[in-house]
C-alpha cells in the first residue's frame, strides 16, 4: 500500500497563528461556502468545471491539529470522479525550535490514485506556497475565479446536493 501524501512547511509564526491561518481557508485555498470554526462544521470548495469537494471538520485542537473528512467529491479529470470520498485532510501543528511546523497530510491520497500527480501538485502549490505565505506575511494566494465562473451560494448548495445524490446512488446498502 502506498503512503498518504504529506508535505511540511516551517514558519517563524506561533502555532496559534498557523492554526488561525489554516482555518481561514478562503485566504489560502479559495472561495468556500460554509464554516470551518467548530467540529461538525461543513464547507465546500469548487473550481468550476474541474473539482468539487465537500468537507466536515472532524478535529479542531487550538494550535495543534485540524482535520477535515471529505464528505463528497467530484474530480472531473479522472475516471473515478469521487476518488477523494471518505479521505481525510489533516494539519498537524508542532512548536519546534522557536518556530512552527505544519505537517499537511491527505490521508487516502496515495500514489495508487489516478489524481495523485495533479492533486499533489495542487496541494503543494496551496500548502507550500499560499498557506505558508498567509502564515508568514498575512497574504495568501488563493485560487480566485470570476466572471462566468463565479458561483453563488445556491450554486454551491446545488453541487453539494448533486454529489450527495451520486454518492447515495452508488452506495451498495
Amino acid at each position: 500500500m502506498a503512503a498518504n501524501y504529506t508535505t511540511t512547511i516551517r514558519t517563524n509564526a506561533s502555532p496559534m497563528d498557523a492554526f488561525d491561518a489554516i482555518n481561514d481557508v478562503a485566504s489560502w485555498w479559495g472561495r468556500i461556502t460554509g464554516t470551518t470554526t467548530a467540529v461538525g462544521d461543513e464547507f465546500v470548495y469548487v473550481v468550476p468545471g474541474l473539482h468539487y469537494s465537500g468537507f466536515r471538520v472532524i478535529e479542531l485542537e487550538q494550535g495543534r491539529r485540524i482535520a477535515w473528512l471529505v464528505t463528497g467529491s467530484y474530480l472531473d479529470f479522472v475516471g473515478d470522479k469521487q476518488e477523494w470520498n471518505d479521505s481525510t485532510v489533516r494539519f498537524d501543528i508542532v512548536d519546534v525550535d522557536g518556530g512552527t511546523e505544519v505537517v499537511f497530510t491527505h490521508e487516502g491520497l496515495t500514489a495508487d490514485d489516478e489524481c495523485y500527480d495533479i492533486c499533489t501538485n495542487a496541494w503543494g502549490m496551496f500548502v507550500n506556497g499560499s498557506l505558508k505565505a498567509l502564515i508568514d506575511t498575512g497574504q495568501g494566494a488563493p485560487y480566485i475565479f470570476g466572471g462566468d465562473e463565479a458561483l453563488t451560494d445556491e450554486d454551491h448548495d446545488e453541487l453539494h446536493r448533486q454529489v450527495a445524490a451520486a454518492r447515495a446512488s452508488s452506495d451498495p446498502r
